[in-house]
């Protein structure tokens, strides 16, 4: 078991430009102190510098990552994509042995809106690295976790609009931060 019947734990996935990474520092700015954000795109490609494939070494890192921070007394946020072939036992295993509230949920955004928020990025360079054929390659429809665990959040919600939600429905917003 991880955690404790007061932490937190929320799961945010969708595609590329879903708006993951917005959401969940909308999710933290909102919150304040004592809430850690678990970020697939920071363990697997800036510590690990790994590829996303099944049985990749970032799986396992983000769960011990998570768990880590539970257990220290942090509400916890984990994004990204994690596609569900590929991350759906450790996703449902860190659910199901969390001791307090946990909440998943998956932002279901159209590949042509994913085009459209894609080219907003600041970063040039990766711009320039992640064509619109990548992002085809890396699109899944619904690829929602199989078990229903997930709310599916309407591609028409805006990022204020889920920040609000999320919160409300994780009952963050009824909790004070932490001065951890």
């Amino acid at each position: 078991m991880v955690g404790s019947e007061e932490s937190q734990l929320i799961v945010i996935r969708g595609n590329s430009a879903s708006g993951k990474s917005s959401v969940a520092a909308g999710i933290r700015g909102r919150f304040g102190r004592g809430l850690a954000l678990v970020g697939q795109d920071n363990l697997r490609r800036v510590v690990l510098r790994e590829r996303d494939r099944p049985g990749a070494s970032n799986i396992g890192l983000i769960s011990t990552v998570a768990r880590y921070a539970l257990d220290a007394g942090y509400h916890v946020v984990v994004e990204g994509i994690l596609y569900a072939d590929r991350y759906e036992d450790m996703l449902e295993t860190l659910v199901r042995e969390h001791r307090g509230t946990s909440r998943c949920y998956y932002l279901h955004v159209p590949f042509a809106e994913t085009r459209v928020r894609h080219a907003t990025k600041a970063d040039a360079e990766y711009l320039a690295h992640v064509t619109e054929r990548e992002l085809s390659g890396w699109y899944r429809e619904r690829d929602v976790l199989p078990s229903e665990v997930e709310t599916v959040i309407p591609p028409g919600s805006s990022l204020k609009e889920t920040v609000d939600y999320i919160m409300r429905d994780s009952g963050l917003d009824q909790l004070p931060p932490r001065d951890l």
